[in-house]
C-alpha cells in the first residue's frame, strides 16, 4: 500500500511539473495580482459598513443615555408626587433602557475589536500585494528584454542571470587552468 502511494505521489508532482511549464506565469501573475485586488476592495467595503455600523452603535448608545437621564427625572417626579405605580413602571423602562445600552456598548467593543483585526490583515494584505506587484514588474521586464530571455530570478526578486562577460572571464579561466596543466 505504501508503494502505491509513492507512486500516486510521484505521479502527482510529475503532473503538477508538466502542468506549471503549460501554464503562461505571466497570465497566472497577473490572475493572482487581480485575485489579491479584489478580496483587498471586498475587505475595505467590509471594513466601511462596519465603522459606519460602530458609528450608529455610538449615536444609539448617547439616546439611551439621555433618555436614561429623562427617565432618573421622571421617577424623581413621580416619588416627590406620590404616584408609586407610575414610579414602577418608569423603573421598568428605565431598567430595559439600561440593558439594551449593555447590549449596545457590548456590540460596540465587538465591532471596535473586529475593525481592528480586519484593518491589521488590510495592511497584511496591502504589503503583499504591493510585493507581488514588484515581483511582477521585475518579471515582466525580464519577459520584454529583445534576445535575452534566459534571465533567471530567485524568490526574492533577485537577478541571478549569468552575463556575457562574466561566461568570458570564467572561459578565459578554466582555458588557463587548462593550458598551464
Amino acid at each position: 500500500m505504501a508503494l502505491i502511494t509513492r507512486i500516486s505521489r510521484l505521479f502527482r508532482a510529475d503532473f503538477h511539473a508538466v502542468l506549471d511549464q503549460i501554464e503562461e506565469p505571466e497570465l497566472l501573475l497577473r490572475q493572482a495580482i487581480r485575485e489579491m485586488e479584489d478580496d483587498l476592495a471586498a475587505r475595505e467595503q467590509r471594513i466601511r459598513i462596519a465603522a459606519h455600523e460602530q458609528g450608529e452603535l455610538r449615536a444609539r448608545k448617547h439616546e439611551l443615555s439621555q433618555s436614561l437621564t429623562e427617565l432618573d427625572d421622571e421617577v424623581d417626579l413621580c416619588f416627590t408626587s406620590g404616584k408609586t405605580d407610575l414610579a414602577r413602571n418608569l423603573i421598568r423602562r428605565k431598567l430595559e433602557t439600561q440593558r439594551l445600552a449593555r447590549h449596545l456598548a457590548n456590540g460596540e467593543t465587538g465591532t471596535e475589536k473586529y475593525l481592528s483585526e480586519q484593518r491589521t490583515i488590510v495592511d497584511e494584505h496591502r504589503m503583499a500585494l504591493e510585493g507581488l506587484r514588484q515581483k511582477a514588474e521585475i518579471f515582466t521586464r525580464r519577459s520584454r528584454e529583445p534576445g535575452d530571455n534566459t534571465g533567471v530570478v530567485d524568490s526574492f526578486g533577485r537577478d541571478l542571470t549569468v552575463s556575457d562577460d562574466e561566461v568570458e572571464v570564467a572561459f578565459l579561466r578554466e582555458q588557463a587552468r587548462r593550458s598551464a596543466s
